[in-house]
Parts: structure tokens; C-alpha cells; sequence
């Protein structure tokens, strides 16, 4: 039985509420290395992420990520941190959170799943919150939503 607030309509103004109601959509992608900084120099890879400074990333585009993408599935590995810290993704064009993303000790690798917020473009920033030295960042990406 159809719902009394949708009584009056038409097909084509339903699916739009039923589009609305089921949030965005999932689409999976064969997992991804979008980002290493432990590789070549470039705007996803070398240097390695220093103490105190931010950097911005960007997904779309790249491993199957389309530029309308909102959010991507990730996995974030930090390694080789030369103290402990942590790191704190967010969208692009945003205020940093409270909360970081992933935190670590001085050499430790860790890996955690995130759902990265992207920017306007496609993007998002990584704030290294450490005392000093720099950590490498790698980012496996396995899907986005829309």
C-alpha cells in the first residue's frame, strides 16, 4: 500500500523521493595504490609528510574514482614514522576535525579503513600532527559514493 504523503505523485516525482530516501550509492573498484609518497616524486607520491605542515591529495580522476565522487573508500597505511603522531584526513577547502584518522608510534606501520569526505574537486587534505621528522602515507582506494 502506497504511503498517504506520496498520494499525489506523478511516477517520475517518486523516484526522485525514493533516490532521496536511499542516500547516496556505492560503487566498488578493484582495490587501487592512489597515493605513496614513498614512491616518485609527484602530487601523489614523494616527499613523505613532515611534521606540522598539511598537503592535499587528489582522488578524482585517478583508480577509477570519478570527479563527482563525495566520499571513497580507502585504506589509510602510514610507515616509517620517524616519532609517533598522527595523521588527520578531511575534505579539501574544510577545518581540520578533532579526530584523527590514524595515530602511531615512532616506526610502527599501521593501517586503518577509512570513508574519506572529498572536496569540491575531488580532493581532501592530510594534517601530520607530529613533533618533528616526517611518516610516509599510502592510500589503497576500493570505492566511492555518489
Amino acid at each position: 500500500m502506497l504511503n498517504p504523503a506520496f498520494a499525489g505523485l506523478s511516477a517520475s516525482d517518486f523516484e526522485v523521493v525514493q533516490r532521496a530516501y536511499a542516500g547516496p550509492s556505492f560503487y566498488a573498484l578493484t582495490p587501487c595504490r592512489v597515493i605513496d609518497t614513498r614512491g616518485a616524486a609527484g602530487p601523489n607520491g614523494a616527499p613523505a609528510l613532515a611534521a606540522g605542515a598539511a598537503r592535499t591529495f587528489t582522488l578524482a580522476g585517478r583508480c577509477g574514482v570519478p570527479a563527482n565522487a563525495r566520499t571513497a573508500a580507502a585504506n589509510i597505511t602510514v610507515t616509517q614514522p620517524t616519532v609517533g603522531g598522527l595523521l588527520t584526513l578531511f575534505p579539501s577547502g574544510t577545518s581540520a576535525p578533532a579526530t584523527s584518522t590514524i595515530d602511531y608510534r615512532a616506526g610502527q606501520t599501521r593501517a586503518n579503513n577509512s570513508i574519506l569526505l572529498l572536496g569540491a574537486s575531488g580532493d581532501f587534505q592530510v594534517l601530520c600532527s607530529q613533533s618533528s621528522g616526517t611518516v610516509h602515507l599510502i592510500v589503497d582506494v576500493n570505492g566511492y559514493f555518489q
